[in-house]
């Protein structure tokens, strides 16, 4: 899918995210991954200074994360990498 569709998916406000669909959103955005403690990926962007932690629980985002990060695209008004 493409990373504009996943992002309207999850600004739409689906509860069907799989994890690898949002680290795609999240790479997309800017962030790198920094670590991974057990099934906690840990993300930092260059500019931002809060980390966006996520996890992968049977191949499905958690729904409290997901909403995290759309928070941080509207308060640091964040644009995929290709529109920039």
């Amino acid at each position: 899918m493409k990373k504009r569709k996943l992002l309207q998916k999850l600004f739409a406000g689906s509860k069907n995210v799989r994890f690898n669909e949002l680290t795609t959103i999240v790479e997309a955005l800017g962030f790198e991954l920094a670590r991974v403690n057990g099934s906690h990926h840990i993300y930092q962007h260059p500019d931002i200074p809060e980390m966006v932690n996520l996890q992968d629980v049977g191949g499905k985002a958690v729904a409290y994360q997901i909403r995290q990060v759309l928070k941080l695209i509207e308060r640091h008004d964040l644009r995929l990498e290709d529109e920039v």
